[in-house]
């Protein structure tokens, strides 16, 4: 966990690059993003370095042995002055490490990026404050993630581009539902910033860090030609970028990150993974001549959250389990077959475990829009018995635009708790906030999924008065209504008189 003084540094540099005139919060992103990996390339230099001089044989640089090489290393040009720092930056560190390709999965999605620091003074000011902020991390690396993740946050706090980040909580709650276990492969196929990926590890690392063997953590890593345990697919080049920055200051240094969209005929991803966790586009519809047939055979439709959770079940193997965002309107439209269609497919072939309502102010302030998370295992053979159902009215968070915490009212506790404890909700009664519910008595509900639609009416008996009362008391006002005209009259009369 980072502190209020490391946070407060994240502030001052982008404080500064808004001075200088760099205003887009991914624009932000992206410029700090870069520098960091100059910053780190210099280090893995330094190592290379110190390997040579230990052992006194040649070893692979990442920069070329000649002055011209040299100078593009961070630790030269950082104290340069602003206009000599920039040329160097600019013309010769930024092309270089461009071009460098040294199969990390990050360089390999530079090949689009560009530099946008174009003030001289910014760039000091950028450079100053990265190196100041990175060598806080230096003797405890594993913080940086924690500092690149308070970054990102500002990408929502700033309103735009939120659609790329679930908030931490809920995606560490989507987490816990589902349990990732050691060298399981995990995908998120609409990645943005890769934040359930890094929850995923972060989890690994809380729940099984004593009990993971070298395979495993190699796995972890994607390093040393292993199988790579996380994989990811986004549509944005910049997205790509600043996630691949993300996994690699959460250890995960060689990912399984792609440049693909992933409902489209290019993916031919079928029955690998165990694990998906997914928060994929909720609006619009694509071009349905490049959408893989085989998720058209789940559900016809062109609507992205209907093609999303198609894909999941062709990707996932048998055995592998789902926890997923979609707009509420899945749990229960009925204007399109493609919605029962897709319902019926979760209800009658798969098993469909849970489904968990959201407040609709979990996505403000960027999206008020209402949604629903459905946890399921792949099985293509049925499975499902009873379906838990939970109504969640507060994450810990207001629900308004300012989303400040408040912890007095969060069901996540409460909502895991029961989780680990579905026995115990058998007996629980349809008017509490959570029961599970028999597969037949969906069916019998054309499928449904909406919480309402199974939840208990209370009725609350009122007593009235006996009608002869109530005739009596309108008696009783309406002369007194009476009784006051006439006194307002004749006070009317005085003043004319007088």
């Amino acid at each position: 966990m980072i502190t209020g003084a490391a946070k407060k540094k994240v502030d001052d540099v982008w404080q500064k690059m808004w001075e200088g005139g760099i205003t887009n919060p991914i624009e932000v992103i992206s410029q700090l993003t870069y520098l960091m990996f100059m910053r780190s390339l210099d280090e893995k230099e330094f190592k290379i370095e110190r390997i040579e001089m230990l052992t006194e044989e040649p070893q692979s640089h990442i920069f070329p042995q000649t002055p011209e090489g040299q100078q593009m290393r961070w630790n030269r040009f950082k104290d340069l002055e602003p206009e000599a720092m920039l040329n160097i930056v600019q013309n010769e560190a930024f092309p270089y490490i461009k071009a460098l390709n040294d199969g990390t999965p990050f360089s390999t999605c530079m090949e689009s990026a560009t530099f946008g620091i174009q003030n001289p003074r910014t760039l000091q000011k950028a450079v100053s404050g990265i190196d100041n902020l990175m060598r806080d991390f230096d003797e405890h690396i594993g913080d940086l993630g924690d500092l690149y993740e308070y970054m990102l946050s500002k990408l929502s706090a700033a309103r735009a581009a939120g659609q790329f980040r679930t908030p931490k909580h809920i995606r560490d709650m989507m987490v816990r539902l589902v349990k990732p276990q050691p060298s399981e492969l995990i995908c998120d196929p609409a990645m943005g910033t890769a934040g359930f990926l890094i929850s995923a590890a972060e989890f690994l690392r809380s729940e099984h860090e004593e009990t993971m063997s070298e395979s495993d953590w190699d796995a972890f890593s994607g390093e040393r030609g292993s199988k790579q345990q996380f994989s990811g697919f986004e549509v944005d080049q910049t997205m790509l970028r600043i996630s691949t920055m993300n996994m690699m200051l959460h250890s995960v240094n060689m990912p399984d990150i792609r440049y693909l969209n992933s409902i489209s005929k290019h993916n031919t991803i079928r029955n690998k993974y165990d694990l998906i966790l997914a928060n994929p586009p909720f609006k619009g519809s694509v071009d349905s001549e490049d959408i893989d047939p085989s998720l058209k055979a789940i559900c016809d439709s062109k609507q992205t959250e209907l093609l999303f959770a198609a894909l999941f079940l062709r990707m996932l193997k048998i055995g592998g389990r789902c926890a997923c965002i979609v707009p509420n309107g899945v749990l229960f439209r009925s204007d399109s077959k493609a919605y029962t269609q897709l319902r019926r497919e979760l209800i009658e072939n798969q098993k469909l475990e849970a489904i968990i309502c959201m407040p609709s102010g979990v996505f403000k302030p960027y999206s008020p829009v209402s949604t629903a998370i459905l946890v399921f295992t792949k099985t293509n053979a049925g499975g499902t018995d009873n379906v838990w159902l939970y109504n969640m009215e507060h994450d810990g968070f207001t629900l308004d635009d300012k989303r400040d915490p408040d912890e007095t009212r969060n069901d996540i506790p409460d909502l895991l708790q029961r989780w680990n404890h579905l026995d115990a909700e058998r007996d629980r009664e349809r008017n509490q906030k959570s029961f599970l519910v028999p597969k037949q008595e969906i069916a019998d509900n054309g499928y449904d999924f909406s919480f309402n639609k199974y939840t208990a009416t209370e009725y609350e008996r009122i007593e009235y008065p006996p009608t002869s009362e109530i005739l009596a008391d309108l008696a009783r006002l309406n002369k007194e209504m009476s009784e006051g005209l006439r006194e307002l009259e004749l006070m009317l009369k005085g003043d004319r008189n007088e």
